[in-house]
């Protein structure tokens, strides 16, 4: 079985192959030719070229090669797409107009029109990502740590190498010696036994817990040689990860998230935090964790409330995303393997732009302004993140004017058993609330609305009086 990399001209498969030891499939190709492939392919046409192609690389992937990079058209083929189940597939990622930059004018055959260069971009993406096993940012260089990562894949396994921090699916964390497990009393005894365990729930993200969890690991001598390991949903990672911020000035963290909340959003991104009374997340910090590790099967030991509400973030970042994320989910797309992990992939990648929320992340809070409100209003007790979130996204498409968008998003929760209106709450509270948002910028708090899937913008001013008419809409 051999790590096989694919992507498109100028993602850098060669180079990664070459540093790895590996071979690149144009070389092979090259040298059964007896010539460089830019001249055949020019005197005897692409056909002609894809025919030795397929045989080569056929030829490649059943022989002893370890690493083995794959020219950018090769998944054309259909006998090559089916030769790469035997093997674990790297997809190296890289955006058009970075591949142009660096592939035009190289000799490449297919990298003389920018017009057909895109065409060919956007056409080949299907198959790349049915492919890969591996998505991997190569817009910067990668280092021996990605490649090491890659060719250490498992079959079964699958993995997300961004700029921010790496994310395994299905490879259980192997704690080591001066490790710190930290969970909740309803996770601990199921994925954690031996954990400190704090009191599940938001009403434990305080700073109250977090000096209790600083005291215990001093207590059980923990240095910055060791590491804090979060197993459970997003309260236990923010509150784990605000504690490896701090204690002796930052040590690393792992997050392994339990929940859906946490596998398609809280465990990423770096940050952490606790609440206020006064309101949500008002005291953290950015610490970016050494891995996360995302076991799909602990979703089936939630309680299906629980599970419910992590989709709310499921629609968001669908929304977000739009494409064929969207698509699925709208069809009918829950919790599913592939949906974790394309929501996963939406939110690094957002992140890998703006890591400190100083612009393009802010699309990450969609939704939650009004959520955030509720949750403080309510004291953290009566909903849950997921169950506000929910309730946001649909003040946000009141906003946003996107009156169908908000039916079918209604539609989507309710069927979810999520709610879509609450009562005993005083609207101008919730409304007033938001302006004590930790996003606000000094006077106002902006807002992040939507276009439609896939058009979503951060940065909006919304009037007094249609905010309080979003919000009075829910508790109709």
């Amino acid at each position: 079985m051999a790590l096989v990399l694919i992507g498109f001209m100028g993602a850098g498969k060669t180079t990664a192959a070459r540093a790895a030891g590996g071979v690149d499939s144009d070389d092979l190709i090259a040298e059964r030719l007896g010539e460089g492939v830019e001249a055949y392919f020019d005197r005897e046409g692409e056909a002609a070229f894809r025919a030795v192609e397929e045989e080569v690389i056929l030829e490649a992937l059943s022989g002893r090669h370890e690493v083995v990079a794959l020219g950018g058209g090769a998944l054309g083929s259909e006998r090559v797409r089916a030769a790469l189940g035997d093997h674990v597939v790297a997809w190296l990622q890289v955006d058009v107009d970075t591949a142009w930059e660096r592939a035009a004018g190289d000799g490449r055959p297919l990298a003389r029109d920018p017009d057909t260069f895109g065409g060919r971009y956007v056409d080949r993406l299907e198959h790349y990502e049915a492919a890969a096993d591996a998505f991997v940012d190569s817009s910067r260089p990668l280092g021996t740590d990605a490649l090491d990562a890659m060719i250490a894949l498992r079959p079964g396994e699958r993995l997300i190498w961004s700029p921010v921090h790496p994310v395994w699916f299905d490879r259980p964390c192997e704690p080591a010696g001066g490790d710190f497990l930290v969970s909740d009393a309803n996770v601990a005894p199921l994925h954690a036994p031996g954990a400190f365990a704090v009191p599940a729930g938001e009403e434990s993200k305080t700073l109250q817990t977090a000096e209790t969890l600083w005291r215990e690991m001093a207590r059980a001598g923990v240095t910055r040689s060791g590491r804090v390991v979060a197993v459970g949903g997003g309260v236990v990672g923010d509150l784990a990860g605000f504690c490896a911020s701090a204690y002796q000035r930052g040590i690393p963290i792992v997050h392994v998230p339990t929940t859906l909340v946490s596998q398609v959003d809280s465990a990423f991104g770096g940050k952490t935090g606790v609440d206020l009374p006064e309101a949500k997340n008002y005291v953290g910090a950015y610490h970016q964790p050494e891995a996360v590790h995302v076991l799909h099967a602990t979703l089936a030991t939630l309680p299906p409330e629980e599970r419910a509400a992590g989709y709310a973030e499921v629609v968001k970042t669908a929304l977000i995303a739009g494409g064929a994320l969207w698509e699925r989910v709208r069809a009918g797309a829950v919790d599913d393997a592939r949906t974790v992990l394309d929501c996963a992939r939406t939110k690094l990648a957002v992140v890998a732009e703006d890591e400190r929320d100083g612009g393009r992340r802010q699309v990450l809070n969609l939704g939650h302004t009004v959520g955030h409100a509720i949750e403080t209003v309510t004291g953290y007790g009566r909903f849950r993140h997921g169950e506000a979130v929910g309730l946001g996204l649909l003040a946000a498409l009141r906003l946003s004017g996107q009156p169908a968008l908000r039916d079918e998003v209604a539609g989507l929760l309710a069927a979810q058993g999520l709610p879509t209106a609450f009562d005993g709450v005083d609207p101008a509270v919730v409304a007033d609330a938001t302006r004590r948002d930790k996003k606000r910028i000094g006077a106002r708090t902006p807002f992040v609305l939507v276009g439609g899937p896939g058009d979503v913008t951060p940065g909006h001013d919304v009037d007094d009086a249609e905010l309080l008419a979003a919000v009075t809409e829910l508790t109709a």
